[in-house]
């Protein structure tokens, strides 16, 4: 039997994950970053990105989007705190492209530095659940 870390994704609107894992992988700011049983207490911001799941009994990894938030590593928990996220299966790859759009045109007629940095930010987002959409189509 392998060594399992407990898992807990949480968002605004609800608990996506909680259960154990062989190994967790999360965009942090500086760099993806694996965590396995027995990693040292970590806690760092997170962008918008693919979290990656091994659960034991799957050979599989599970995928679920995050926009962002916090990682919170513990000697025997693993805690994902983000504004949203959604299940890799759940991702639409239509609305994906239409939000990248938006953000592209949006940096494009910007009116104020504010709005450039707000369309930075969705055009971020949107980058990154095309990214995890293709990742989750690449895996079946």
């Amino acid at each position: 039997m392998s060594m399992t870390i407990h898992v807990d994704i949480v968002s605004h609107e609800a608990a996506l994950f909680s259960g154990v894992a062989e190994y967790v992988i999360v965009p942090a700011e500086m760099g993806e970053l694996g965590i396995y049983p027995r990693h040292t207490q970590l806690l760092t911001r997170l962008k918008p990105g693919s979290v990656r799941i091994k659960k034991p009994d799957s050979s599989e990894e599970e995928l679920i989007y995050v926009s962002g938030g916090m990682l919170e590593v513990q000697p025997h928990v693993i805690t994902v705190l983000s504004d949203s996220a959604i299940r890799g299966a759940e991702l639409d790859q239509a609305k994906a492209e239409e939000a990248k759009r938006r953000a592209e045109e949006a940096m494009r007629n910007r009116s104020s530095e504010m709005e450039y940095a707000q369309a930075q930010a969705e055009l971020a987002q949107a980058i990154a659940q095309i990214a995890a959409i293709s990742k989750l189509k690449k895996s079946h």
